[in-house]
């Protein structure tokens, strides 16, 4: 059989016999495992195949028509800490411009550009979905800013303790939310690992060779950024690089629309030379680079001028955008905002009781967090880091109107 399609033909009348929400018989849950193994045996040799998944925490037994992965993307989309990223937005803070980048929208930019460069290279897409749906499902309300005034909060209190999007991400899915009366969502090792592992801020990154070999130890959210290796799989290399171009030309072109940035003929001209004028002809270049450069070998890969171009064009962002005066006002009014929130819940956290019956709204919603918090003897300033975390943009801010405007 050539390509999946032939999976469909062979197996059609089977097929067409399965009742979803009745479950599925034993004669068709046969067949449909025979299905799942061609698939399989279909992939790339170095593609991370389902029948050598390094499963779950918590042993399960997926019995249904779904594969391991596809199971992953279930969870992911129907958690809460995922619904709420349509609130966060991605570079300027609870925006009032409809067309302004929210985190949900660029999750999805990652999703179909990780996909596609998945498809031409013979990937698992199921892996690679689930990591790329659930990559910043640990970021914190106002984008990057809040992410470092957050860190800062907890370290003052914590000096052992930091906060990182990355690493969250793995504390909420590991911790925070929960499945059938338990904490946690028990992902896969392989979907775990690529959303600790997909860092898209490392600018000069040509290659990335996955570390097959990484224990399930380092999938911890106790491990920061510099400490941590490469994913442990090639599908967890393309989305770390998938992160950097669906951000790169999008940002350009909120900056354009906020006025940031006036003219995008005077941005970064050496790189716009090679990698294109607008978002989609950036993204076209790097994709259609990377499956060039990538096909056939165990690693993911940029040409030199790409991703000498890619670098130049993220440090002019750097200084013309996330530098820029007004998003500096930004960033001065999230730490206002974050440093108020961190000390009130902080304070409030040192009698729960009394945190309870308060005449704040706000305080009283913290209180019943600590009271039903999954880690009940971690430290105080956790507890409060991961509240402040799970919060939407406007939810952050009415709490802090609430609490120090009323």
């Amino acid at each position: 059989m050539s390509d999946i399609t032939s999976l469909f033909d062979l197996y059609s009348e089977a097929f067409k016999s399965i009742n979803i929400s009745t479950g599925v018989s034993d004669t068709n849950r046969d067949i449909l495992e025979l299905a799942k193994m061609e698939k399989d045996s279909l992939l790339s040799s170095f593609a991370a195949h389902i029948s050598k998944s390094r499963g779950r925490v918590r042993e399960e037994h997926d019995t249904d028509i779904r594969n391991p992965y596809e199971r992953d993307v279930g969870r992911i989309i129907f958690s809460q800490s995922f619904r709420r990223l349509k609130h966060k937005t991605q570079v300027f803070f609870n925006p009032t411009n409809d067309h302004i980048c929210s985190r949900l929208e660029h999750v999805l930019y990652v999703y179909y550009i990780s996909s596609t460069i998945g498809k031409a290279l013979n990937l698992n897409i199921d892996l690679i979905q689930a990591i790329a749906l659930g990559h910043d499902i640990g970021h914190a309300p106002f984008g990057h800013s809040g992410e470092r005034i957050l860190n800062k909060c907890l370290k003052q209190k914590e000096p052992d303790r930091f906060f990182e999007h990355e690493a969250h991400g793995i504390r909420v899915i590991d911790l925070l939310e929960s499945r059938n009366g338990e904490p946690g969502l028990n992902l896969t090792f392989e979907v775990r690992d690529g959303i600790l592992s997909h860092c898209g801020e490392i600018y000069d990154e040509k290659v990335l060779r996955p570390d097959r070999d990484k224990p399930e130890s380092e999938v911890s959210y106790l491990i920061p950024k510099a400490e941590r290796r490469n994913p442990a799989t090639l599908e967890g290399c393309v989305v770390r690089f998938a992160d950097k171009i669906a951000y790169v030309g999008r940002d350009v072109e909120d900056a354009l629309r906020t006025g940031i940035i006036e003219d995008i003929s005077d941005f970064a001209p050496d790189a716009a030379a090679v990698l294109g004028q607008n978002n989609s002809q950036v993204i076209n270049t790097l994709v259609e680079d990377i499956i060039n450069c990538s096909i056939s070998k165990d690693e993911i890969r940029m040409s030199d001028m790409a991703s000498d171009a890619l670098a130049k064009f993220l440090n002019t962002n750097v200084v013309q955008i996330y530098k820029a005066p007004k998003v500096q006002v930004y960033e001065q009014t999230v730490d206002i905002m974050i440093r108020g929130l961190f000390d009130a819940f902080y304070n409030a956290a040192s009698n729960i009781d009394m945190a309870l019956d308060s005449k704040k709204e706000a305080i009283r919603k913290f209180a019943r967090f600590v009271i039903s918090h999954p880690e009940p003897e971690c430290p105080s300033a956790v507890k409060v880091t991961d509240y402040i975390a799970g919060m939407t943009d406007q939810f952050a801010t009415d709490c802090f109107n609430e609490l120090y405007k009323n």
